[in-house]
C-alpha cells in the first residue's frame, strides 16, 4: 500500500473517531440537560454593600484550629466544659464518609462519633445527650456513653431525610430542624442542580421526643438549611440559601402557625445561623452572590446549557466570607468580611462562645476564631 493510501486510511479513521468523541459529547450534555427541570426565578437586584452592608477586612484576623485532615465543620457546638462539637466529612469534593469531632479547649481533636456520613446539624438537650442530623441515619440522639439511637428518617408522607440539615431544641424539648431534599443525598454535583432548578423540595419540622411524632411546620422550602429559635422562643428562622432569604414560622400568639419573610435580598448565600446573649441572629453566608448566576435564574433554557457544562466550565463557590448580625425584626446591624477569601473562604457556620465567633463551612478545613473583644463590631 502507497504512503499516500496509508495516510487517506489513517485520516478517514481519525475522523470517525473525532465523529464518535463529538457524538458521544452530544449525547452527554443532552443527557445533562435533559436531567435538570429547572423553575424561572428572578431575582432581586442584589444589595449595594454600603452602610450597614459596608465592606471590611475584620474577618482577615481570624486564626484556625486545624481538623486533622477533616473538612465541612458545618455546625459547631460547645458542652457545659467548653469542648466544642462539629460536624465533618472527608474532603472538600467527598461527602461520602464523615465524623462528629470534639475539640477540646486546648484544641486537642478526637473522633467522637463515626457517622459515616458528614453531620449537618448539632445540639444538646436537657439531659446533656448530643441530638444530631446525619446525611446516613437521618436524626439521631447520642447518649453521653455514646449510645446511638434513630428518631426520625422521614416525614409524615415517607419522604426520606435525605440532606438533614440546621438543628435547635426548645426548652420543652421539642425538636427543630430543616431537610434540604427527599430526593438525593448531597453531592457537589447535586448542590449545583437544587441552585439552578430552584425547587421546593425539603421542609421544616418539628419532632417531639415525648411521643416519637413528626409534624411538617413547611412543606416545600428552597434549599432550606440553617435553623434557630428566637431568644423568647415564639417564632423559628430558618435560611432559604437559593432565595437569598431568611424565614420566620410563627411557634406562639396570635400569629401561630404562619410563615412569613423575615428578611430577603441578601448579599450571599445565607447557611447557617445562631443565636446571641442580645436576642440578634449571627447568619453565616457559604458566599456572595454571582452576577453570572443571578442573570439566567430566569431563563430555563439556558440554566439545562450551563448544567450541562463540564464541570470545569461550570461556575465555582468563589472564597469570599460574611457574616450578617440581625435584629430579632430582621434589621441588618453588622457586617464582617474577608473579601480575600485567604483567612476565612466561607463561614456557612457561626456560632458565638465567650465573646469569639467560631467558624466553619462547607468545604473549609478549618474552624476560624474571630476575638470579638478585640474588634468593636458594631
Amino acid at each position: 500500500m502507497s504512503q499516500l493510501c496509508l495516510l487517506l486510511l489513517n485520516t478517514k479513521i481519525m475522523r470517525h473517531q473525532v465523529s464518535k468523541i463529538t457524538f458521544s459529547l452530544f449525547i452527554n450534555l443532552l443527557f445533562q440537560a435533559c436531567a435538570l427541570h429547572p423553575a424561572a426565578w428572578q431575582p432581586p437586584t442584589k444589595p449595594i454593600l454600603e452602610n450597614q452592608y459596608s465592606l471590611n477586612d475584620k474577618l482577615q484576623s481570624s486564626t484556625q484550629i486545624e481538623l486533622n485532615g477533616w473538612c465541612g465543620p458545618e455546625d459547631i457546638i460547645f458542652d457545659a466544659k467548653g469542648n466544642l462539637y462539629c460536624g465533618v466529612h472527608k474532603a472538600t469534593d467527598d461527602f461520602s464518609d464523615g465524623k462528629i469531632l470534639k475539640i477540646t479547649p486546648q484544641n486537642n481533636v478526637e473522633v467522637y462519633y463515626n457517622a459515616g456520613s458528614w453531620v449537618a446539624g448539632l445540639h444538646f438537650d436537657a439531659d446533656s445527650n448530643l441530638i444530631a442530623l446525619s446525611h446516613k441515619e437521618g436524626l439521631i440522639r447520642i447518649t453521653p456513653n455514646k449510645e446511638v439511637t434513630i428518631l426520625a428518617t422521614k416525614d409524615e408522607k415517607e419522604r426520606p431525610f435525605l440532606i438533614p440539615n440546621g438543628l435547635d431544641i426548645a426548652k420543652d424539648g421539642m425538636i427543630y430542624f430543616s431537610n434540604t431534599s427527599y430526593t438525593s443525598p448531597y453531592t457537589i454535583p447535586y448542590g449545583r442542580k437544587l441552585i439552578l432548578e430552584i425547587k421546593h423540595n425539603g421542609g421544616l419540622y418539628k419532632y417531639n421526643p415525648k411521643t416519637a411524632q413528626i409534624t411538617t411546620l413547611i412543606d416545600g422550602t428552597y434549599f432550606g438549611n440553617g435553623v434557630v429559635l428566637s431568644k423568647n422562643e415564639d417564632f423559628i428562622l430558618m435560611t432559604e440559601t437559593t432565595k437569598y432569604r431568611i424565614l420566620k414560622y410563627w411557634l406562639k400568639g396570635s400569629k401561630t402557625g404562619e410563615t412569613e419573610i423575615l428578611i430577603d435580598n441578601l448579599p450571599g448565600f445565607p447557611n447557617g445561623i445562631s443565636i446571641r446573649k442580645d436576642g440578634s441572629f449571627w447568619v453565616g453566608f457559604s458566599t456572595k452572590r454571582n452576577d453570572a448566576l443571578d442573570g439566567i435564574q430566569a431563563h430555563k433554557g439556558m440554566k439545562k446549557f450551563v448544567y450541562s457544562l463540564p464541570e470545569f466550565l461550570q461556575p465555582k463557590q468563589e472564597l469570599y466570607g460574611i457574616i450578617l448580625n440581625l435584629s430579632e425584626e430582621g434589621k441588618v446591624l453588622s457586617a464582617l468580611y474577608d473579601t480575600t477569601g485567604e483567612i476565612i473562604p466561607e463561614a456557612g457556620a457561626v456560632k458565638e462562645y465567650n465573646n469569639t465567633l467560631y467558624i466553619g463551612g462547607d468545604i473549609i478545613e478549618y474552624i476560624g476564631k474571630y476575638h470579638l473583644d478585640k474588634n468593636k463590631v458594631f
